[in-house]
């Protein structure tokens, strides 16, 4: 019964925000209180709710204040060089613009954080979508394909989860999908390309070449439909009061602080919200020392911060009703009871499956920590070792991303400007089909066994 409740909970939830019925955020907070209520746990659900903001707080500073820090770099131009140079090797083409951004994700999601990349990687690349009038759900779903091949790495949250309950290390579990992951990149750049392509021709740019792309770049422009050339210089076009707020003086200084920030995460000397919370105060002090101009640069963020941390908090009451109800416990029991004996020897196979729609439909500690050891005990009987299990269920990641459950999520699509049922509707496929790819080329390699 709970287990049922817990499906059609969040299918309830996927169905409202995909249709429009609702917006995700009244989505998050009114649909599991519904659930709680009809399934009898109405008067307990205080308690479940509070623990659920509790758990996910630290995420939701640590967002507000990434938001702030980014804001505050974006405002003194740190991006402008990065922004300007893709600009004079696309010359306005969307498709290098595409597999530009597809390269940036690639780059900066190395430290292994999905939110830090969605900041800088939308910051930078952002203002290039709009001049040129290219769709902004292909700048969230390149975020979300790369993301969800990087967020295999072994300092990522899945990866460690698995070697934590099947006490394997890092070259028993990560090593041999690398080439996996490879295959999983090659594809997300396919379809970056694809994207370029299929954008070139709705600006009417399908016919570009390197020649012409030497002699002009070209925008488009949404008012008149037409292409029209951007001026001959490739810097980008500043309003008098972004110029005002650019510091080119302090270019090196903020870039040394934004990389010592990424060492300091990666190494986590400080908890990350903390860390976010003091970058982004010495980010205010050394760029807009003046008080009056402080105040002007918080209010010109604020928005962002709240709408993100309004939406990660709403998804902490929808975690912990899950979670309190023992909703999503249920869930992982009946699945594992579901699967027939006879697929017994087809557990790698049936767990690489799998491990999307389960990870999509709960948070990574509950697949991780409640299904797969349950997978690789049953699969244990057929002689499957715990490595080629903890393997398979690392290739879902893709999928799990795109979940409501993830509060990176919303931060992403926050940023972006876009509606989070309209990025998952754009993204499932191609996210499914990166989940194939890497699922195939395991099997042919010989990293899972069929």
């Amino acid at each position: 019964m709970l287990a049922l409740a817990g499906f059609a909970m969040i299918l309830t939830f996927m169905v409202l925000i995909m249709t429009n019925r609702l917006s995700a955020i009244t989505a998050l907070l009114l649909v599991p209180v519904a659930f709680a209520v009809l399934t009898g746990f109405g008067p307990q659900m205080g308690p479940m709710m509070l623990d659920g903001i509790k758990n996910i707080a630290p995420t939701g500073i640590m967002l507000v204040f990434a938001i702030l820090y980014f804001g505050l770099m974006t405002d003194a131009g740190l991006f402008d060089p990065v922004i300007s140079r893709i600009q004079r090797v696309a010359h306005g083409d969307p498709l290098k613009i595409i597999v530009g951004t597809a390269l940036l994700a690639l780059l900066v999601s190395l430290d292994g954080d999905g939110a830090t990349t969605y900041i800088i990687v939308v910051t930078a690349m952002l203002p290039l979508y709009r001049q040129l009038g290219i769709n902004p759900l292909i700048l969230t779903c390149m975020n979300m394909l790369v993301g969800g091949v990087m967020n295999i790495l072994p300092w990522g949250g899945p990866t460690a989860r698995a070697m934590s309950v099947l006490h394997l290390d890092s070259t028993q579990l990560f090593n041999p999908l690398i080439p996996a992951m490879g295959a999983g990149l090659v594809w997300v750049f396919f379809v970056a390309w694809r994207f370029g392509k299929r954008e070139r021709k709705w600006l009417g740019l399908e016919h570009l070449n390197q020649a012409d792309a030497e002699k002009k770049t070209v925008v488009f422009n949404l008012a008149a439909g037409l292409p029209q050339p951007l001026p001959d210089g490739p810097d980008l076009e500043l309003s008098p009061e972004d110029k005002a707020l650019r510091r080119p003086k302090l270019l090196w200084v903020n870039a040394l602080l934004t990389i010592a920030l990424m060492v300091a995460l990666v190494r986590e000397l400080l908890p990350l919200p903390v860390l976010f919370m003091l970058a982004f105060a010495l980010a205010a002090v050394l760029n807009y020392p003046n008080l009056s101009q402080q105040r002007q640069r918080f209010a010109a963020h604020a928005g962002n911060a709240l709408s993100v941390a309004a939406m990660v908090f709403a998804a902490g009451i929808f975690t912990g009703i899950l979670n309190g109800t023992h909703m999503v416990d249920a869930m992982a029991q009946t699945f594992v009871r579901l699967v027939p004996p006879s697929l017994g020897p087809h557990f790698p196979v049936l767990t690489g499956l799998v491990s999307a729609p389960l990870t999509f439909f709960m948070s990574n500690d509950a697949f991780y920590f409640g299904i797969l050891p349950f997978f690789t005990k049953a699969a244990a009987q057929f002689g499957i070792s715990a490595a080629t299990m903890g393997k398979a269920s690392l290739l879902g990641q893709p999928v799990h991303l795109l979940s409501p459950l993830v509060p990176s999520t919303y931060l992403l699509v926050g940023l972006a400007g876009v509606d989070i049922g309209a990025h998952q509707r754009f993204t499932l496929k191609w996210a499914g089909g990166t989940v194939l790819v890497m699922l195939v080329v395991s099997l042919l390699l010989g990293i899972i066994a069929l």
